[in-house]
């Protein structure tokens, strides 16, 4: 279970308990609010997330109005740790690059995993103008592509600021995905070598006949080992909780034992640029 399912069961259970306290039952608790039966218990089996007014609504009926605070603070809680990209991407992607900065300043040791493209740090700007491009058109948000793809740039800096650490592996599907056009992809492969050569991050390929015990089902993000942060299609996942946070480090390092690195990895990279014109 992740932190935001954790989050809304802490919640439905909550709202459970004030009706409980109250005396009421489930349906008694519907009619007093208009409400379909079913939604109560939705809402207490962490089924469906309330909203603001129905959380006012039901501790009102529960003749505990004041609980109501406590209710809404949970909520902006479980609302931190998941964000639709619609949400996230309302104002464009620039701004939502540039939102990552305090984060990036913050953290001394990433640990990266992407599966199905090239991590944002070491992605070329034609290569990045085609990713934001598939971004505004699958989430229908406003077009910045030429401001994001600079503030992409910029956030790139980081990786020349003292006293960080980065390990960022990739799987060789995300080098093979023709995201762009065969001249983009073969600047993008050959960026990726010279990151390798250059060494400013660890970087690892992890081959797809690699023998492994950890399946690379979808990249994320380790901030410090405190913060995970995973996207899905739909979503944004931030993941804080130990327990929550714990197997995506053990999954890296037992993916990391499974890549290649310096001239091996320059090779394969090479290799699956060869492969672009056959």
């Amino acid at each position: 279970m992740t932190d935001y399912q954790t989050a809304r069961a802490s919640l439905g259970i909550r709202l459970r308990e004030l009706r409980e306290e109250a005396g009421l039952s489930g349906r008694e608790l519907a009619a007093r609010l208009g409400w379909h039966p079913s939604k109560v218990s939705k809402l207490e089996h962490g089924k469906q997330t309330a909203a603001l007014e129905d959380l006012r609504s039901w501790a009102r009926v529960c003749g505990l109005p004041e609980a109501a605070e406590g209710l809404a603070a949970q909520l902006r809680s479980l609302e931190t740790h998941y964000a639709n990209w619609r949400r996230l991407l309302a104002g464009g992607h620039e701004p939502l690059q540039r939102s990552n900065a305090p984060l990036d300043a913050a953290t001394r040791h990433f640990r990266i995993l992407e599966t199905a493209c090239v991590p944002g740090l070491l992605q070329t700007a034609d290569y990045a103008a085609f990713m934001f491009r598939r971004g505004v058109r699958h989430h229908r948000t406003p077009e910045d592509i030429d401001k994001a793809v600079r503030a992409r740039m910029a956030r790139q800096d980081v990786l020349d600021a003292p006293g960080k650490r980065f390990e960022i592996l990739i799987w060789e599907p995300a080098l093979r995905i023709r995201l762009g056009p065969d001249p983009v992809m073969a600047g993008q492969l050959s960026r990726v070598a010279s990151e390798i050569t250059r060494r400013r991050a660890d970087i690892g390929v992890i081959p797809m006949g690699a023998s492994m015990d950890v399946v690379p089902s979808h990249g994320f993000w380790i901030f410090d080992g405190k913060q995970v942060l995973v996207e899905t299609i739909g979503a944004e996942l931030s993941l804080t909780e130990d327990l929550a946070t714990e197997p995506y480090r053990r999954a890296f390092a037992e993916l990391s034992a499974a890549a290649l690195r310096g001239p091996r990895a320059v090779r394969l990279v090479q290799a699956i640029g060869r492969d672009l014109s056959t």
